[in-house]
C-alpha cells in the first residue's frame, strides 16, 4: 500500500506543478530534428517523412484550473490513505 501512496502522491504534485506552469506560459514549442538519416538509411523507428522544425501547443484556459484542482485533491487522497500497519 505504501507504494500506491507514493505514486498518488506523486502524480499529484506533477499535476499541480504542469498547472501552474501552464498559468504561466501562453504556449510551449516542441522542437523537431530535421537532420535526414546517415548514409541515406531507414531505421525501423524512424518514419520516411521528417519532423516538422517546431510544434506549438497553447493550453486551453480551463487546463490549468484543472490540473491545479484535480493534483491537489489527488494530493489529499493519498495523504488520506491507510498506512501500513497503523
Amino acid at each position: 500500500m505504501l507504494m500506491w501512496r507514493a505514486f498518488f502522491l506523486a502524480l499529484g504534485i506533477y499535476a499541480c506543478i504542469f498547472g501552474a506552469e501552464c498559468l504561466v506560459v501562453e504556449s510551449y514549442v516542441f522542437a523537431g530534428d530535421n537532420s535526414p538519416s546517415p548514409t541515406g538509411q531507414q531505421s525501423m523507428f524512424q518514419s520516411s517523412t521528417p519532423m516538422a522544425a517546431s510544434r506549438d501547443w497553447r493550453p486551453a484556459e480551463w487546463a490549468p484550473w484543472s490540473l491545479l484542482s484535480t493534483g491537489a485533491v489527488v494530493i489529499l487522497y493519498s495523504l488520506t490513505l491507510n498506512r501500513p500497519g497503523g
